[in-house]
């Protein structure tokens, strides 16, 4: 599709507003599983809400489920930190490895609208050198593609969001159609600090418009964006793509867990998906199924979908499902200041700097780091001050201090390993299924970059006038586990998020990225599955199963 050519009907993006996606899901088009749709697309979060519109507007029919609730904002969502946890994955999962990585809070997301709903609204874009980290410094793996092949779309997603920004000098110099926000006191101690260390630092890039967006809300500043954007001033799918693929004709089907894909052991193609809706099981024929359920449920889902053909597990002939998860190191680094910050009143993303980002030859690391301004909330904030033994007296000194605090967060790239995998466990679910074990360890080169990002950090806070800081350890943002590859041998999908397997199965969500950089994750994943969305729709008339690719030779048999 052409987005730019698109923005001008009417109907483009349908910027949310009070009762928008009410009156659309009551005029929502519903689709009987008997009949065979073009496409089941399982998952609505940043990849799955993408294509559901992409694929929508280009005239398929859509069904596009996901295991949570349809959210309404309004009465959903609340200001308050621990009311808000419902919007988080919380089901079962096994954690373990060397450095295990928790689960269970905002690194991964329940409902239409995925993690972004809850995502602080950083939306950066990688760099060029993210897809050559192994022919440049020799760690890592290629992309099968280049930044240039998501260069257009980036600049798509940007402005369908949008995205508000300074001119953008790190990796590929950009600049933003929107102003960036105002800057508050958190923001202020970043620039403060960093132009005493000589480090630029920009304001952006954020999916906040400054000011009001179409029937969306200028932003307020109350601070709670990773709790749900309760006046939808923030960008997520749920109030950007899927309206729109809603008006389109697609079928958003919520509180419907997907248990199993359905694969003809005689064509080898996908036939559709079992799922779980309000106790019933049930069956949904598809022509195409597109799986969109992110880095840990994605893996789990094929793993479950074992048959006869795939023994080990749907796509898993050479034993990469699963497997290079990676998650990014976010040591958080808070300095206290004689003069009130207010840390809270803005949203957490504010400020940061892609200074740090490449390899610098004169470091004993490979790759880098960002570092961006983020606000914990007071719970968050005790977690960070319990962490370093305040406990009594001590805690409630720190908890009373709270608005003389700054926070800054760093974004570490850990490089990809295979024993970073998810597995499945023998402990079972409510739907009876078996649930993702997580394996993680750091390696050297991981760590040495959580120290050095807390040391510039602290040079930072210290720069701006900070006489104490401290520092949590912390993960952030899980990509990977079906990665795409050159060839089946290295990769689940190939460049376009075609399934080396099935060959009308697509993957389209951070389970698909060979590295994860230095950079938020969301912008990517919904560039990477607009392309696939565009691949898969060039072709001009006929039907979508007429445009299925032919799949590439599979060396492996049954």
């Amino acid at each position: 599709m052409n987005s730019v050519r698109d923005r001008n009907e009417s109907a483009w993006l349908l910027p949310a507003g009070p009762g928008i996606n009410h009156r659309l899901r009551a005029d929502m088009r519903h689709f009987d599983d008997e009949e065979e749709v073009d496409v089941v697309i399982v998952g609505c979060g940043a990849g799955g809400s993408t294509m559901a519109q992409r694929l929508a507007r280009a005239g398929w029919s859509v069904v596009a489920m996901d295991a949570g609730p349809f959210w309404d904002p309004e009465t959903d969502w609340v200001s308050d930190e621990a009311g808000s946890h419902h919007l988080y994955w919380t089901e079962p999962r096994v954690i373990g490895g060397a450095d295990p990585v928790p689960l269970g809070s905002n690194n991964s997301g329940r409902g239409v609208g995925g993690s972004m709903v809850h995502y602080a609204g950083y939306a950066p874009r990688f760099h060029p050198s993210d897809f050559r980290i192994h022919s440049a410094d020799g760690v890592g793996t290629d992309w099968p593609i280049e930044y240039t092949d998501l260069k257009p779309y980036y600049t798509e997603i940007e402005e369908e969001l949008p995205v508000s920004g300074q001119d953008w000098p790190w990796g590929d110099p950009h600049s933003y159609s929107y102003s960036p926000n105002p800057v508050s006191g958190n923001g202020d101690m970043f620039l403060r600090g960093a132009l005493a260390c000589g480090i630029t630092a920009k304001v952006g890039p954020v999916a906040i418009a400054n000011g009001r967006f179409g029937n969306r809300p200028h932003c307020i500043y109350r601070g709670f964006c990773l709790q749900g954007c309760k006046v939808n001033a923030k960008a997520s799918p749920l109030i950007t793509h899927i309206p729109d693929a809603l008006a389109h004709g697609a079928e958003v089907r919520a509180d419907s867990m997907v248990t199993r894909i359905e694969v003809d052991e005689r064509t080898g193609k996908a036939t559709g998906v079992h799922y779980n809706r309000r106790g019933s099981q049930r069956f949904q024929r598809a022509r195409m199924v597109v799986v969109a359920g992110y880095s840990i449920e994605t893996p789990r889902l094929l793993l479950n979908s074992a048959s006869a053909r795939f023994p080990d597990g749907l796509c898993n002939d050479f034993d990469l499902v699963g497997r290079y998860l990676m998650v990014q190191g976010a040591p958080q680094t808070a300095g206290r200041f004689d003069a009130e910050v207010r840390m809270y009143k803005a949203p957490p993303p504010e400020v940061s700097t892609e200074e740090f980002y490449e390899t610098d030859p004169t470091k004993p690391y490979k790759r880098g780091f960002s570092i961006q301004t983020v606000s914990p909330l007071p719970i968050t904030w005790a977690e960070h001050v319990a962490a370093q033994g305040h406990w009594g007296a001590g805690l409630r000194q720190y908890m009373s201090d709270y608005v003389h605090w700054s926070c800054l967060g760093a974004l570490c790239e850990f490089l990809p390993l295979p024993e970073n995998r998810v597995i499945l466990s023998s402990e079972k679910d409510r739907h009876g299924l078996p649930v993702a074990q997580f394996n993680y360890s750091q390696c050297d080169n991981d760590k040495a970059l959580m120290r050095a990002a807390q040391s510039v950090m602290e040079d930072i806070l210290h720069g701006a006038g900070a006489d104490e800081v401290i520092t949590i350890d912390r993960y952030a943002h899980l990509v990977g586990g079906a990665r795409m590859g050159a060839d089946e041998h290295s990769g689940v999908v190939d460049g376009d998020c075609r399934s080396f397997a099935v060959p009308n199965l697509y993957i389209t969500d951070g389970s698909v990225l060979p590295t994860e950089g230095s950079a938020n994750p969301a912008l990517t994943i919904m560039a990477v599955a607009a392309r696939a969305a565009d691949r898969l729709t060039a072709g001009g008339s006929g039907s979508p199963a007429d445009r299925i690719p032919v799949p590439v030779r599979r060396g492996a048999t049954g």
